[in-house]
């Protein structure tokens, strides 16, 4: 994927501040710290520009990323960490639902899970949020780097076998530091875009 421009054209708090565009949306959901803004950077060929941090919980909006006017990726925030407030993690719930199941432009939602564990509870109960609301339930596995090659095929089997997915391509490996599969994750985005 050849990438001309790319602009974060919202970062929304509530749905009257969703970008008004027509492109095909592909989010990115994940817990906090799962590298979902890495995941970004890496699409777009860029080192800083979705915003990445040491510290969980960065990610407090619904980020918008236009990339060559036809395409948005959105990154969601992350879930799971015990230092944001019970409030604060409602209001979060809240506003991926409201986003889940009004946006017309959402195409797909793709799982990050971090390869080194099994998905926790919370991964299982958003991937099975994710299936209620009639999206296919693909997965990318961060962190591949990692996790030895000759051990790689056993994680994804362990992800696969949690989450109850028995296609053993709706789960792609993925390094940010290696670059490893971002073609074929472009290619994901490209085909779940055009249905």
């Amino acid at each position: 994927m050849i990438i001309k421009n790319v602009e974060l054209l919202m970062t929304a708090g509530n749905k009257s501040q969703y970008p008004e565009t027509d492109y095909p949306e592909i989010a990115f959901a994940g817990r906090s710290n799962v590298g979902k803004s890495s995941l970004i950077n890496v699409l777009i060929n860029r080192k800083r520009f979705a915003r990445t941090s040491a510290n969980p919980g960065k990610t407090q909006t619904i980020n918008f990323y236009a990339v060559n006017g036809n395409q948005m990726l959105v990154d969601l925030p992350g879930y799971g960490y015990a230092k944001v407030s019970k409030k604060e993690r409602q209001k979060w719930g809240v506003m991926i639902e409201e986003y889940l199941n009004e946006r017309d432009q959402l195409k797909e939602v793709i799982l990050l899970v971090d390869m080194r564990h099994v998905p926790s509870q919370n991964d299982i109960l958003m991937y099975n949020w994710i299936r209620e609301c009639g999206f296919e339930g693909y997965v990318v596995a961060t962190k591949a780097d990692k996790i030895s090659r000759g051990k790689r095929q056993k994680h994804m089997a362990e992800i696969r076998k949690a989450l109850g997915i028995y296609d053993v391509n709706k789960v792609i490996s993925f390094s940010a530091s290696e670059k490893l599969n971002r073609d074929a994750v472009w290619a994901k985005i490209k085909e779940l875009s055009e249905r």
